[in-house]
């Protein structure tokens, strides 16, 4: 059962603009305290924390759930759905290694919002899609600093998606400038790590990936 004591988020539909992912914290009051300063900005927030033992994951989903709720940010936990389960958040962000997003979706419920990567593939997109996924997310589209040897998506196939049905979202070296390009090919959210708390100004940049759309 959920062991954060908080209302459900009454923000289950999947808006467009920024989908930030946290950074690799470890100081959850830190953590807490630069996802403070953007949120306002953002359309949804991801837990991706790849330093995190599963004890500190827990407790920082737990300190961000909150801060969510008051902002009707829609939370979602990257790669672990359990994770996800347990705490009661938005849903979850699966990975090829992931788990199957059937068993997820069956899992957390038909409102959870649950993301699959399909990286630079139209065929996985369609087995996410009739899988149950909430959105697609393709990436990287730019060379990425986060992921460098990451697989390639193109604008082109951004495009190509729409035909699912599903929300896009671009993802891989992402900048404020650059942003418009996978936009006009359809992406309906762009998900920024380093882009946003690796500016000099967070806020700054937060507000100028929002002013993309």
């Amino acid at each position: 059962m959920p062991d954060v004591n908080v209302p459900p988020s009454s923000v289950r539909t999947i808006g467009r603009g920024l989908y930030l992912l946290t950074p690799d914290d470890t100081d959850t009051a830190r953590l807490l305290a630069r996802v403070s300063a953007v949120i306002d900005h953002a359309a949804l927030l991801q837990y991706r924390n790849k330093r995190a033992d599963a004890v500190l994951a827990r407790e920082q989903v737990a300190a961000l759930l909150p801060l969510c709720r008051e902002r009707g940010v829609p939370l979602l936990v990257n790669d672990d759905w359990r994770l996800a389960l347990a705490c009661g958040t938005d849903g979850a962000h699966l990975g090829e290694s992931d788990g199957d997003l059937r068993t997820a979706r069956a899992a957390l419920g038909e409102d959870a919002i649950i993301g699959a990567s399909c990286y630079d593939s139209l065929a996985t997109a369609e087995a996410a899609a009739a899988a149950g996924a909430s959105y697609l997310a393709f990436g990287a589209c730019f060379p990425s600093p986060t992921k460098p040897l990451a697989r390639r998506a193109t604008p082109e196939l951004l495009s190509s998606a729409a035909g699912f049905g599903l929300p896009r979202v671009a993802i891989g070296g992402i900048t404020p400038d650059n942003a418009r390009i996978v936009i006009e090919a359809g992406a309906d959210l762009v998900a920024v790590i380093s882009g946003v708390f690796d500016a000099p100004d967070p806020a700054a940049a937060a507000r100028a990936y929002r002013q993309a759309f």
